[in-house]
């Protein structure tokens, strides 16, 4: 019997939790609780409030989700370019 697929969804986090856990409104209106995810916590991706995120959510359970993805905006992401470094000569 083949596994449930995983519900993509989308959403906005709205609160940070202690132990890597985010309170997340959803585009739906739903607010779940969502924890980050396995390459999320392996590269150190952090995850701040107001940050827009994408959750993968089981069908069983609607209220919690893992992180899977979270999107750059314009306004965090700055110009885009690194700063110069100066030499040291």
């Amino acid at each position: 019997m083949p596994k449930e697929e995983m519900l993509e969804m989308e959403g906005v986090v709205e609160e940070v939790l202690p132990s890597t856990q985010f309170r997340v409104r959803l585009t739906n209106g739903a607010t779940v609780l969502a924890y980050a995810g396995g390459k999320v916590r392996k590269h150190h991706i952090r995850v701040i409030a107001g940050d827009r995120v994408t959750l993968e959510m089981s069908p069983y359970d609607l209220t919690r989700g893992r992180i899977s993805f979270r999107h750059l905006d314009a306004k965090t992401s700055g110009s885009g370019q690194r700063p110069e470094r100066k030499s040291q000569r």
